[in-house]
């Protein structure tokens, strides 16, 4: 009996922290993923940003009770298919040659670390922290830091991530045609996020 009580006590204790961890879910509504990108049309003589947007993102995060990420429950997809600029064109070009959505549909951050939240989650006021997460795109894994700005409420969470990275970094080839006479690095990727806690 003795030995039966201790195995008991060893699973309850295991099994808290699962019990306790809590787990945030995308909201369609306010979701939003961008990539920013500078370009050079080969006719102008001014630069231009261009800005891609998908409203295609789902996932959420866990937390323990700590407030330390579970990354077996945090990772977010984002839907590269639904890319668009405000030139058809140049998405053709994007979906066929730059990110071969064909063949990698999604872009995915598995979260793998958040430093500058408190442990307990707050109910209001504003927050800036950073996340750490495993980007895959095209194919290819790198490690990521985003700055986060947030709004905490009852509910959840609000605000927007950002990242930088090279086209190298991720094998992507700088695009070339005839009417852009360049695309210059990095390439800014932002997500707008609309976190809700679940149960709420």
């Amino acid at each position: 009996m003795t030995r039966i009580a201790t195995t008991l006590a060893v699973l309850s204790l295991t099994a808290a922290p699962l019990a306790a961890q809590s787990h945030y879910t995308l909201n369609p509504t306010g979701t939003e993923a961008r990539y920013q990108v500078r370009e050079l049309l080969a006719a102008n003589t001014i630069e231009n940003d261009v800005v891609g947007k998908t409203a295609g993102v789902t996932g959420g995060i866990a937390l323990d009770k700590a407030g330390k990420v579970v990354s077996s429950g945090s990772k977010i997809t984002i839907d590269l298919t639904l890319l668009k600029t405000d030139r058809d064109r140049r998405d053709g070009y994007v979906q066929r040659n730059t990110l071969e959505t064909a063949t990698h549909p999604n872009a995915v951050l598995v979260v793998k670390e958040i430093t500058g939240l408190p442990a307990k989650m707050p109910t209001t006021g504003a927050l800036s922290f950073t996340l750490v997460g495993d980007l895959t795109l095209k194919g290819v894994t790198k490690p990521t830091t985003w700055t986060v700005t947030a709004t905490a409420s009852p509910t959840g969470l609000t605000g927007t991530a950002k990242t930088k990275f090279t086209f190298s970094e991720f094998g992507i080839a700088v695009p070339r045609v005839p009417v852009v006479a360049r695309v210059d690095d990095p390439i800014q990727l932002e997500l707008d996020f609309n976190f809700v806690k679940d149960g709420k």
